[in-house]
């Protein structure tokens, strides 16, 4: 079985773990599944932001059409980066479970974003972090950090901002370790939609790989990205959209919480709600609803 996913650091090592667990489960040798590294056009371009360039699609086109093509049999995304659509004649349905899903502030001289100086610098490539920093203080300066978790560690170590924000998933399944890292609890930043997932997809027509697939999907990540992904396609989300969201399945019950920000962080709307898990998608797209309803109409001239 061949496995496409980009040549990062990180998204080579979600490979493997998919490779592990099916490996694992299957009592197949590593050797019966080949890692398929493709570079992707966000992957080229990191001298601009996203917003510049195209948004999530960069980072999935190139996986895609080799999916289509058949020279891979399966690919591996990072949840948090993929379309709320696929391409005719692929889906994704199998995931794995979900990681820490809190973002993380990393520092070599302060603990806390609490503890920045005003008009502190801050380095981050998402419209998400950066709408909800300034909303927490409009005083900071936000730059953009492109590239991957590498590529901006080696940037806060130059000393060009105080410190950056990156997903705690990422930094778990890197083993960072020689940055001090500081978890910020979900309640004080809430994640991006779908942060922590790894998800996997698949030809629509490939029962081979379908039946493989299930036997490693974790059913309690998928009643959450029902959750998740169907409040963020009702709001037509992209990554240049500062949408949050972040369900929790608990004693049968889905407890989901979604936020909106405009991109200067001069406003942030916030809903949340429980429902019956198997009613997942259906609360995703009420509070969707809610919080357009509870929008201006200039809110959404930001989306």
């Amino acid at each position: 079985m061949r496995i496409g996913t980009r040549g990062s650091l990180l998204a080579v090592a979600q490979a493997e773990e998919v490779r592990n667990r099916l490996s694992s489960k299957f009592e197949l040798p590593l050797s019966a599944f080949e890692i398929v590294k493709i570079t992707t056009s966000g992957d080229l371009i990191t001298d601009r932001p996203l917003k510049e360039i195209g948004g999530k699609g960069l980072f999935t086109k190139e996986i895609e059409h080799e999916l289509l093509l058949g020279t891979i049999d399966i690919a591996v995304h990072s949840m948090k980066d993929m379309p709320v659509l696929q391409p005719c004649g692929l889906q994704i349905d199998t995931y794995l479970p979900r990681e820490d899903m809190r973002d993380a502030f990393l520092s070599f001289e302060y603990s806390s974003i609490d503890d920045l100086p005003k008009d502190a610098i801050l380095g981050t490539s998402s419209v998400r972090r950066t709408a909800q920093v300034l909303n927490f203080r409009n005083d900071f300066k936000v730059i953009d950090f492109r590239g991957n978790v590498q590529t901006r560690l080696k940037k806060l170590r130059s000393g060009i901002a105080f410190g950056t924000l990156l997903a705690m998933a990422g930094l778990n399944r890197l083993k960072i370790s020689d940055v001090p890292i500081f978890p910020i609890e979900i309640g004080d930043m809430l994640p991006a939609v779908a942060q922590g997932v790894i998800g996997i997809e698949r030809r629509v027509s490939d029962l081979s790989a379908a039946h493989l697939l299930e036997r490693i999907n974790d059913y309690k990540t998928e009643r959450v990205l029902n959750c998740e992904r169907a409040y963020l396609k009702a709001l037509d989300g992209s990554c240049q959209t500062p949408i949050a969201g972040c369900a929790i399945l608990k004693n049968g019950n889905i407890h989901f919480k979604a936020e909106i920000i405009k991109p200067d962080g001069s406003q942030k709307l916030t809903e949340s709600g429980i429902c019956l898990e198997e009613d997942a998608e259906e609360l995703g797209i009420e509070l969707a609803e809610r919080l357009r309803s509870k929008a201006s109409s200039d809110f959404f001239s930001w989306l």
